[in-house]
């Protein structure tokens, strides 16, 4: 019997006919209702026709989770007092609980994509509604992507519904404009509201120090369990506490020993069991529910009347150019915190604590960070591909994919044999996309099941999909072994998908290894490989399978504990995991911190030599590499894996064209110090370099950069004769910088003339000129300047007159001598003539005899 008095209670109700007529006249709309409305559960059920009066239709019902997937079609089929499989389904990966009678199914947005990209029309669909829109999850944008273009082309009485309660409703509505050029979707809003909640704000003591990569200070834990203590004391009802993962969960829930309440763990990867308790509620109890964002959408957990917000979220980032996932702490979305809070006031009104200042809202981000924005685009690129639009150029996506992230998934496609080299999905590829993972593991199912059997591919392909557990340890072989005994959810979650992919691939077609790995066995036993993977040996196929999955993460040793992988990341395993004395590894999990040199291996197996050069195959190369290292060139033939070394011999007559390349990168990293540069040399450039900043063309730029970038024009023959770094100390770079002077033009004469090397002073000196500085430099003894009244001039500009004592010590710095002999001269004689009596020091210098000499010297 339908539950009307709890539909009643739902505010969305209010909103359903505007929703119903919205859709018959234009077949798209945006849904915008606030969290705890019934906008999840009750329309769907309006929308089939199972409440009220409306026609019967099939509806299909998108979620970003797997967990929001169940609760939601539980929740429904309560409201219609029916069992989930009856008027009400859904459908998970490896999962599904549907039947003859069901009209409302609920999905992941990863099966609503696998069931486009299998069947675009969606037969027998009649409307599609996308909840949660607002989490920019990749799968949903995808699909939306899609579905408007089958409206567009194949079904426009295909209807299309957006829903979220804090999506930016007007970008959606644009992105789902109608198709017969009436304008955008019509935007219906619920004006209905939960029962509402009291926010109070509860930040932190000064000196929490902000997350970064996965770290989580350990003072905002311990304040985040004080404040849930406190909310306990302050409140009745059961109390839900937000966190960013499973490690801050389970401490967390270490903190919170001794409770009057039991302490839950809600994650994505907490047993189906453990979930469907917690959202069936407790009996008598009181509950802490530790969660992270799994629970901030699409869910109600009964009971929750306080909620307690840490403030922090985790998304994915990727490092494209070493193929390294990682996830990385932020601080939660203002949309993301208004879910949080919608969770406290699903049932009655309830309470909010924030652990933060409410300084602090003004600078959250309005909405998590787009996934195609931040994620690995391989699955997406691949599904494009297959949909007809490699370049996603014409999809309807709010956000365009990055070009570096789309560039980095083509080349992983294309290395797979998924795509061509126009971008366009291969037969294979294709099959990969129905595989229902990622299309590395796609790549190592399909080829590994022709070497080692398609159950045993499977087995550690779902190792692979899913991360195991970190009590599992970090050996892949090992962990599974213990998933294969296990008792825990993962191992069941596990054994569900090992069925799911081995009838996948055994319906895939062959599974030629034409594309990429090859044959295996064969060719490990030519490579010397200690152990072929069909010989039944667990290490040897779970080094084979996680090998060709992520070929760039094979691995050779370094030292105990230290890898380095093909792509030329450094890696490292942990203290005490028995994986520190193998020789190869294939890397299945890694993340390399923050600020960190090496990765940090989570997951890996043990390979040998000859796996790891077919997996990598493709990455092999074998030839002659001349470069400079440790402060010479470098000559060798050298065998390698990407940047692992195989082998390596000294190569006695190296090519003189990758010769002269060496010494010039030489020449870049450590300066043309490398010349012999005598005084005579140093003082020429220093001459050249003024002249080019004063008069510029034709006399030549002597910059380190300039200088390399013309080592033909003045290095040569000598650079192309040269083998090492000595020769290049024995190369004279004064006579080499002759052949920069401008000698065509006839300038070349002037250099004397224009920048002269010594300046002739009234004494009869030649003094030399410094033009190391901003302006030429003449360090002269005063005397000898008597008698001179006009500054020295070089190529227009004065110089600069360091007028020494007779000792040499510095008296007096001028540009201009004729103001000094009126002006400063006075206060200079005072103060030397009585330190050198023995030296003249006339009261007129402009009128004086100038002199090298003391004045007995004078009157001889």
């Amino acid at each position: 019997m339908i539950r009307t008095d709890a539909i009643e209670r739902l505010p969305v109700r209010h909103a359903v006919p505007e929703l119903l007529s919205a859709l018959d006249g234009r077949g798209t709309a945006v849904l915008s209702a606030p969290p705890g409305t019934g906008k999840t559960t009750l329309v769907p059920l309006a929308l089939a026709g199972l409440t009220g009066s409306g026609p019967r239709r099939r509806v299909l019902v998108a979620e970003p989770r797997r967990m929001a997937v169940r609760a939601a079609a539980r929740r429904m089929a309560w409201l219609l007092g029916q069992e989930v499989g009856d008027a009400v389904g859904f459908s998970v990966r490896g999962e599904r609980r549907t039947g003859p009678g069901t009209v409302v199914e609920v999905v992941t947005t990863g099966v609503l994509l696998q069931r486009l990209q299998r069947d675009p029309e969606l037969a027998g669909v009649d409307v599609v509604l996308l909840d949660e829109c607002h989490e920019r999850h990749l799968d949903a944008d995808t699909a939306i992507a899609f579905l408007v273009d089958v409206r567009a082309a194949l079904r426009p009485e295909l209807q299309l519904i957006a829903a979220s309660a804090t999506s930016d409703a007007e970008a959606w509505s644009q992105l789902l404009t109608v198709a017969d050029g009436s304008g955008p979707a019509p935007v219906v809003r619920s004006t209905g509201q939960g029962h509402g909640a009291a926010i109070h704000y509860a930040p932190p003591r000064a000196g929490i120090r902000p997350a970064h990569g996965t770290w989580v200070d350990p003072q905002l834990l311990r304040h985040v369990a004080a404040t849930v203590r406190l909310a306990l004391q302050a409140h009745e009802g059961d109390l839900l506490c937000f966190l960013p993962g499973t490690g801050e969960i389970a401490r967390t829930a270490g903190m919170l020993d001794g409770v009057d309440a039991e302490v839950l763990q809600l994650h994505g990867r907490a047993p189906a069991a453990v979930q469907d308790a917690v959202l069936r509620g407790g009996e008598g109890r009181r509950r802490v529910v530790l969660a992270t964002s799994v629970a901030e959408s699409s869910l109600t957990v009964p009971g929750v009347r306080i909620v307690v917000d840490s403030g922090l979220a985790r998304e994915p980032r990727v490092d494209h150019a070493r193929g390294l996932g990682s996830l990385a702490t932020v601080t939660v979305s203002d949309a993301g915190a208004t879910q949080r809070l919608g969770r406290a006031g699903r049932e009655a009104f309830g309470t909010v604590y924030r652990c933060w200042a409410p300084a602090d809202d003004a600078r959250r981000p309005r909405f998590p960070s787009p996934e195609i924005k931040i994620a690995d685009l391989a699955s997406f690129a691949l599904r494009a591909a297959c949909w007809g639009d490699p370049t996603a150029r014409g999809l309807a996506l709010l956000d365009a994919p990055p070009v570096g992230a789309m560039a980095a998934a083509r080349s992983v496609l294309t290395a797979i044999g998924a795509v061509d080299e126009d971008g366009r999905a291969t037969e294979r590829g294709a099959r990969m996309a129905r595989l229902g993972v990622h299309p590395r593991l796609a790549r190592a199912l399909l080829d590994g099941a022709a070497e080692v059997g398609a159950r045993r591919a499977a087995e550690v392909v779902a190792l692979l999909s899913e991360e195991p557990p970190r009590e599992y340890g970090d050996d892949l072989a090992a962990a599974w072994r213990t998933a294969r005994r296990g008792g825990d959810g993962y191992a069941a979650r596990w054994r569900q998908e090992v069925r799911r992919l081995t009838s996948a691939v055994t319906g895939a077609g062959s599974v030629s290894t034409a594309t990429g790995a090859g044959p295996v066995s064969a060719s490990a036993s030519r490579s010397g490989a200690e152990s072929s993977p069909a010989s039944g040996s667990d290490d040897a196929v779970a080094g084979l399978v996680t090998a060709l999955a992520f070929p760039e993460r094979v691995a050779r040793a370094r030292g105990e504990g230290s890898f380095l992988m093909v792509s030329g990341t450094r890696a490292e395993l942990g203290q005490g995991s028995g994986l520190r004395s193998a020789g190869w590894l294939a890397v299945a999990v890694a993340d390399r911190p923050v600020q960190a040199a090496s990765a940090r291996v989570r997951l890996a197996a043990v390979v040998d030599e000859g796996i790891a050069r077919v997996a990598a195959g493709p990455l092999g190369a074998e030839g002659e590499e001349v470069h400079w290292e440790d402060g010479d060139v470098v000559a060798r033939e050298v065998e390698r894996l990407g940047a692992v070394e195989l082998s390596v011999r000294p190569l006695k007559q190296p090519d003189p064209a990758l010769v002269r390349q060496a010494l010039l990168e030489g020449l870049a990293r450590e300066g043309i110090g490398l010349l012999r540069w005598s005084r005579e040399s140093g003082g020429l450039r220093e001459r050249l370099a003024f002249l080019h900043r004063t008069l510029g063309e034709p006399w030549p730029d002597v910059s380190d950069g300039a200088l390399l970038a013309r080592a033909e024009e003045w290095l040569e023959p000598e650079l192309s004769r040269a083998r090492r770094r000595a020769d290049l100390g024995r190369l004279d770079a004064g006579q080499a910088l002759n052949r920069l002077l401008p000698w065509a033009s006839g300038e070349a004469a002037r250099l004397d003339e224009l920048a002269p090397e010594r300046i002739e002073v009234p004494s009869g000196s030649r003094i030399r000129v410094e033009y190391g500085g901003a302006q030429p430099v003449l360090a002269v003894k005063l005397q000898e300047m008597f008698g001179l009244e006009g500054t020295p001039e070089v190529a227009g500009v004065p110089v600069l007159i360091h007028l020494l004592s007779p000792a040499g010590r510095p008296a007096a710095v001028t540009a201009d001598l004729a103001n000094f002999w009126r002006e400063g001269y006075r206060a200079v004689r005072a103060e030397l003539r009585g330190r050198y009596p023995k030296h003249p020091w006339p009261e007129d210098p402009s009128q004086a005899q100038p002199t090298r000499y003391t004045n007995a010297r004078l009157k001889r």
